[in-house]
């Protein structure tokens, strides 16, 4: 992106915005959530970390959900040298990073450098890679899996820092039970949930979501924050469709309702994962910025709702 076309970008965030900086101090003053709302940094990925900061703080954001993984704003292997520069640039515009996103699945020199460098800048929650199965014996990989995923948690403690496993639809975790197996070993101040209602929807509708909220609701760090709805494939078969906040197959009133109970008070990122058209790069911003609006007011009126 051209130096005009990040100004632009960040003016037409604050402008699309105005009156909505000091979220929290408003809700925390009225209501009782008082956790960090942060945009997942995915969604900026031509922004460098001073325009992305001056990005999120014009929408009015508390923090930024960082991705540190390839292709992501701070690349794993520059991680001591970059992680710290991004986190200067990002606090000195009054955010936080209350988590990172990175892709680590096991202990190697990689992801010790990753989980030390988190530590030392006090990031308090980090979200690991994904484990697959082979589905050739499920129970063996969910096994291997554990064993990955304790070393983890194991770098978790050593640096302060707290590791939630995200559930993500397709993966070993995506229903919980097979990830809560795994959990129930772990410390529980160290290792826990990243909880993301659209995949736990998507893994069971009707009550299924709900069971997989119960079990996990005293472990969730951080929740993600997306809705998809089923879409019918040209072949005849079914896929599912990223869409705007509301529009889905979430049932977003049950559902921070139950947060609210559960009084969960950590970060709540925000995706916006679905298709943003646009025959421009400088159209496909303006539209980001809207989307991001939008999804991010219903967002605030839901937990505002809910938490009184």
């Amino acid at each position: 992106m051209h130096n005009m076309d990040r100004r632009e970008f960040v003016k037409a965030a604050g402008t699309a915005a105005l009156g909505l900086t000091g979220w929290n101090a408003a809700v925390g003053a009225g209501g009782r959530f008082s956790g960090p709302l942060c945009i997942f940094s995915k969604h900026f990925p031509e922004l460098g970390w001073a325009d992305l900061a001056a990005t999120a703080k014009g929408l009015g954001f508390d923090g930024i959900d960082l991705t540190v993984r390839k292709g992501g704003h701070v690349a794993p292997e520059r991680v001591a040298a970059d992680l710290p520069l991004a986190a200067a640039e990002i606090r000195k515009a009054g955010l936080s990073i209350p988590m990172i996103t990175t892709e680590v699945l096991s202990a190697t020199p990689v992801a010790r450098e990753v989980f030390s460098t988190a530590g030392r800048l006090s990031i308090p929650f980090l979200k690991p890679g994904y484990y697959r199965y082979k589905f050739a014996d499920v129970r063996h990989e969910l096994e291997e899996a554990g064993k990955q995923f304790a070393e983890l948690a194991a770098l978790a403690q050593q640096s302060g820092i707290r590791i939630g496993y995200h559930n993500h639809a397709d993966y070993v975790g995506a229903p919980i039970w097979d990830m809560a197996r795994i959990l129930d070993r772990l410390d529980a101040r160290w290792a826990g949930y990243y909880f993301d209602i659209c995949h736990a929807v998507a893994e069971g509708g009707g009550a299924c979501w709900k069971i997989a909220f119960n079990l996990a609701a005293p472990r969730i760090f951080m929740i993600a924050v997306k809705d998809f709805f089923w879409e019918r494939t040209v072949t005849g078969g079914w896929r599912r469709r990223m869409c705007p906040l509301g529009q889905g197959m979430v049932d977003w009133p049950a559902y921070f309702k139950l947060l609210a109970q559960a009084n969960y008070q950590g970060p709540i990122s925000l995706h916006v994962e679905y298709e943003i058209p646009g025959t421009t790069a400088g159209e496909r911003q303006k539209k980001t910025i809207a989307a991001v609006e939008r999804d991010f007011g219903f967002l605030k009126a839901g937990i505002r709702e809910a938490y009184v």
